[in-house]
């Protein structure tokens, strides 16, 4: 015979967590005499008892507490499913990042807007190119590059000029080779803008791009500087990796910077909700 008594899974619960039906009752908001009547039906239905009875304290028989451990966990999932319908039904801000400048400059921050706006609900989604945007459902973008995204309306967020950056001993290569030499010899780190950064970083140095034929792409700036660190080339970097400079991991290759480079806030829609432009004013005032 199939159960059906699944109302009072709740009325259960709250009895064995308490161990009493009067506590229970209170909890519930309904009368002892109610509760009482529930557990007596659910263990008729059920064919076996769930709790002893000594004097005013109850207590779990084995299947009772069987049962609970199995109803509790069930009771969790249900509960929890429905916040998270819940949570879905309300959308959430949504805000792509590169996820190195979401550890770097976005996250130490939050706490400020927060207590700006409370009750918005937000989410940041890792985006590590443009292309991500064709995918992922974001509100607004930042990503890092020179502003050249014909697809896309952008807004430069934050100015940083970067640098060639590698560890000491690829340092030391290029200091043995001179930097001309060296960004043809020592493998680029392609980064979320493909070789864009790197042809405009060769453009404002006044030397052409011939890259060794030896390439590596990261897309994603958390990976990429480790990367850097291991010494598999030389990337693109800015003032965001200070405490790899400062600790020594890291070493600026030239005073030949691209000045033109930083973090954009990159337009997914035509039009913003009054959320959205919350989060971007607060972006802009940030910068």
């Amino acid at each position: 015979m199939k159960f059906r008594s699944y109302d009072s899974l709740k009325i259960f619960d709250a009895v064995a967590r308490k161990q009493s039906m009067t506590a229970a009752a209170i909890d519930l908001n309904l009368s002892k005499g109610s509760i009482s009547y529930q557990i007596n039906k659910l263990e008729e239905n059920l064919g076996f008892a769930l709790f002893e009875r000594n004097n005013a304290r109850l207590q779990l028989t084995e299947n009772g507490r069987r049962l609970w451990n199995v109803s509790l966990n069930a009771l969790q999932q249900i509960d929890q499913e429905i916040e998270d319908i819940r949570g879905s039904n309300t959308k959430a801000l949504c805000i792509g990042a590169l996820t190195y400048f979401s550890s770097r400059w976005l996250s130490p921050r939050l706490l400020d807007f927060f207590e700006k706006n409370a009750g918005v609900s937000l989410r940041i989604e890792p985006v590590n190119s443009i292309a991500d945007l064709k995918t992922k459902d974001v509100d607004v973008a930042i990503l890092w590059g020179v502003g050249e995204w014909k697809e896309y309306e952008s807004r430069l967020l934050l100015r940083l000029p970067s640098v060639p950056t590698a560890n000491t001993t690829i340092a030391k290569k290029v200091e043995s080779l001179g930097i001309e030499a060296a960004v043809r010899k020592v493998p680029l780190l392609g980064d979320s803008s493909g070789d864009t950064g790197w042809r405009a970083w060769h453009r404002a140095a006044g030397l052409p791009y011939l890259p060794s034929k030896s390439s590596l792409t990261i897309p994603d700036s958390n990976s990429r500087v480790q990367a850097v660190i291991d010494g598999q080339g030389i990337a693109l970097w800015d003032d965001l990796v200070a405490p790899e400079i400062k600790s020594g991991q890291l070493v600026e290759l030239t005073d030949r910077k691209l000045d033109t480079s930083g973090y954009y806030l990159v337009f997914t829609k035509n039009s913003h909700t009054a959320q959205v432009q919350t989060m971007i004013d607060w972006l802009l005032a940030q910068s």
